[in-house]
């Protein structure tokens, strides 16, 4: 039986800040089994896709030999993410019909996985579904990765964290809570940061869009001094946390939105304050840290049953909407995380 099979694929390489038009919705059917021959393969009605930043950099063009996170984009192929589906059919005995998967997915309602070593089964259904694109998925791990395993949080200890009203931020600022921290987060509106304070226990929060001086906000929170940056910009900000580290801080790198769609990134101009006050500067890749997935799924299933951690989610409906979702996160149009619902 052969079905609908609409998909979102790249019209042309991206240079500069992406638009819609980069992207089109191209109508396909597809077969509701696994082809003949295929061996270990799982085909996935999709239910929920995710939208991140990340995505932005597999849009453009590299050269041969340049050092990528992942591969470009194809042209006139679905975009890939990370999403949740339920399986139809498989030739892969870890995998039955009906079982509910997370994983790397295409951008289109059914996505045949040749390599389903990058799905998950769902271990807790009865929490949303859609908490597997974000907070129980690779958003949730990357925020956990980066603050307790590179951040290694102390009781005490003060944590400023950028885009914290963001997919990865919101759930960043909660963890550290937990561990006993001090928690400021900086937002692109009066919204976010009321967020901040009344959804996520965040100790203080500023707009950085309305602050004169980066440099004198922090000051301002910050009088003592930054434990751990936890940046998800990148640019001016990174540099003005750069002048407030302390002694031993660590300034845990995770992603610069802010440099995404620019030709010439800016530059760091505090690099040096890391020398006196000896600060570690790490950048992190979350497909590193995979193999302590099973022990994050438990803990953040627990905190979210017990109420210790709340998820904010912005949802759109059906996969045309996909396109205005991704592009919205360069200009901060979500509050929270974004994905976009299918089924």
């Amino acid at each position: 039986m052969a079905v609908r099979n609409q998909k979102v694929v790249l019209k042309r390489h991206v240079t500069g800040f992406p638009v819609e038009e980069d992207m089109e919705i191209v109508a396909d059917t597809v077969e509701l089994r696994v082809p003949a021959g295929l061996k270990k393969a799982v085909l996935v009605k999709n239910l929920y896709l995710s939208c991140d930043p990340w995505m932005r950099g597999r849009m453009s063009k590299h050269d041969d030999g340049v050092a990528v996170p992942a591969p470009d984009f194809v042209i006139g192929e679905a975009l890939v993410n990370f999403g949740v589906g339920k399986v139809v059919d498989s030739t892969h005995p870890e995998f039955n019909a009906g079982d509910l998967v997370w994983g790397m997915s295409g951008w289109e309602e059914y996505t045949l996985v040749t390599q389903p070593e990058s799905l998950n089964k769902i271990n807790h259904p009865e929490l949303p579904l859609s908490y597997y694109t974000g907070v129980l998925g690779m958003t949730g791990l990357t925020a956990y990765a980066g603050i307790i395993e590179v951040g290694r949080p102390k009781r005490g200890d003060a944590v400023f964290v950028s885009a914290a009203s963001g997919a990865v931020g919101q759930i960043v600022g909660q963890l550290a809570k937990i561990a006993g921290c001090y928690v400021v987060g900086s937002a692109g509106s009066d919204e976010k940061v009321a967020l901040l304070k009344t959804k996520f226990g965040y100790d203080d929060a500023f707009n950085y869009k309305s602050e004169k001086s980066l440099a004198a906000a922090l000051k301002r929170c910050f009088p003592d001094g930054i434990d751990i940056y936890y940046d998800n910009v990148g640019g001016a900000t990174l540099d003005a946390a750069l002048l407030h580290m302390r002694r031993g801080g660590r300034v845990v790198v995770c992603g610069m939105i802010s440099q995404y769609n620019l030709e010439e990134p800016d530059g760091v101009r505090n690099l040096v304050c890391i020398i006196p006050k000896s600060v570690r500067v790490e950048g992190f890749n979350v497909g590193n840290y995979f193999h302590v997935y099973a022990k994050f799924e438990e803990e953040m299933a627990g905190y979210i049953k017990e109420g210790k951690v709340v998820a904010v989610e912005d949802v759109v409906e059906g996969i045309d909407k996909a396109p205005a979702a991704l592009i919205g996160l360069f200009t901060g149009r979500n509050v929270g995380k974004q994905l976009v619902a299918l089924a």
